[in-house]
């Protein structure tokens, strides 16, 4: 069995979904149910597809939920790109989190590639 702790890619993908939710927690209230909770969602799949990637016994398992995880991180990207522009989050924290996408996109890429 494959052991998650050991990839770069869940830890980058963990310390991302922690960012998200402390930069998501100054959303307004009327978008819990919305945007907050989608951002939020999207986050957590990241390294829980990683996870329970790690946890299936074929190779094509393990590699159908890494493309899992790397389309929730695309997702993830475009809307916190929306949040910083409706103004939810300032350019400093936007260009952090996006920063950290597109670094956990490139390892969790690499991963995926080495594995095909």
């Amino acid at each position: 069995m494959r052991d998650h702790k050991k990839l770069r890619a869940f830890h980058l993908a963990d310390e991302l979904a922690l960012a998200v939710y402390q930069a998501s927690r100054a959303f307004p209230r009327d978008e819990m149910m919305g945007l907050t909770s989608q951002i939020r969602r999207a986050a957590v799949s990241v390294p829980s597809n990683i996870v329970e990637g790690c946890g299936r016994r074929s190779q094509a398992d393990y590699l159908r939920f890494l493309d899992m995880a790397f389309g929730s991180l695309r997702e993830l990207e475009y809307q916190l790109s929306l949040a910083h522009r409706l103004g939810y989050l300032g350019k400093s924290v936007s260009d952090t989190l996006q920063g950290r996408c597109q670094e956990t996109t490139k390892v969790l890429a690499g991963l995926m590639m080495a594995l095909r």
